[in-house]
């Protein structure tokens, strides 16, 4: 199987396994999911640490108001009574003012954030370190993961507007987010090997042959972004020792420097030490002893 190196810019996302007979068209599909995917775990994990802390969202109309000016409008929450958290809830006000409040007890939130660890670690960037590949397959168990967990604490489910609910059923609004300019929709994703665009109509073997044992660092960026920076020619490790190995050079050097001259003082370069030795006068002392 080739092995890709998936990055964005320079940042390493993650590695994913498949073949040279594989169209680049397919290909780019394929990375842009698993990329999408990621992004989507994270904001489902971002959006459940806070139903943790302060329980489901407020109504649209009801979010960034302050109680006094919930009190003016006689405006009400309608959902707060049908989606209460299993075993109860416990007060804790969210000042922002996005949720209601009405947060799990202790043993449901930690099931909530046991789960959002286990869904990171499952997807993580850490997994390139490991060599571990990421497939589609994984991001939906992450997402399964994820869904599972808040079945658990909200048998009943969430209410329509919460943004975890949106996100299960693939009906998230991201328009005017940070979020919405880090997806990369399939129609839109290009892939980048070596400072060269990976043209849809060919194959992977048209760039790489048909050596299955290949690994590449291939980029993903939107289209018409241009070519992204190509990639240095050594790794950031490998500098970092360079650099090492250069300052302890540079030390020892320092030291022989400063002590090129203390040969010397040693007694075999005495110049006079033979002659005094043939006279008997080595070693003569005028003080007595």
């Amino acid at each position: 199987m080739v092995q890709l190196h998936v990055k964005h810019g320079d940042e390493s996302q993650f590695l994913f396994d498949t073949t040279v007979d594989i169209s680049v068209e397919e290909l780019t599909k394929q990375v842009a999911r698993i990329y999408n995917g990621r992004l989507k775990v994270d904001r489902i994990c971002s959006e459940m640490e806070e139903l943790a802390e302060h329980g489901i969202t407020l109504p649209p109309n009801m979010q960034g108001l302050t109680d006094e000016q919930i009190e003016e409008l006689k405006l009400r929450d309608e959902w707060s009574d049908k989606y209460v958290p299993s075993g109860g809830m416990e007060f804790k006000k969210d000042e922002l003012g996005r949720r209601n409040g009405h947060a799990p007890n202790e043993k449901m939130k930690h099931v909530i954030k046991k789960t959002i660890e286990e869904a990171k670690a499952l997807i993580s960037k850490k997994q390139v370190q490991a060599n571990i590949c990421i497939n589609a397959k994984m991001v939906k168990e992450a997402l399964d993961q994820l869904r599972g967990a808040v079945m658990i604490v909200y048998p009943m489910g969430l209410p329509p507007h919460d943004p975890i609910k949106q996100e299960f059923e693939e009906k998230e609004d991201l328009s005017g987010t940070h979020a919405a300019l880090q997806v990369i929709e399939d129609s839109d994703a290009q892939l980048w090997w070596a400072g060269k665009e990976l043209q849809q109509t060919k194959k992977l073997a048209d760039y790489v042959g048909k050596n299955e044992k290949t690994k590449l660092v291939v980029k993903i960026q939107k289209r018409g972004k241009g070519a992204p920076a190509r990639e240095p020619l050594i790794s950031e490790e490998e500098q970092k020792q360079m650099m090492m190995y250069y300052y302890r050079r540079q030390e020892e050097l320092k030291k022989l420097d400063e002590n090129d001259d203390s040969f010397l003082d040693s007694e075999w370069a005495d110049s006079n030490a033979l002659k005094r030795q043939c006279q008997g006068v080595k070693n003569i002392r005028w003080r007595p002893r």
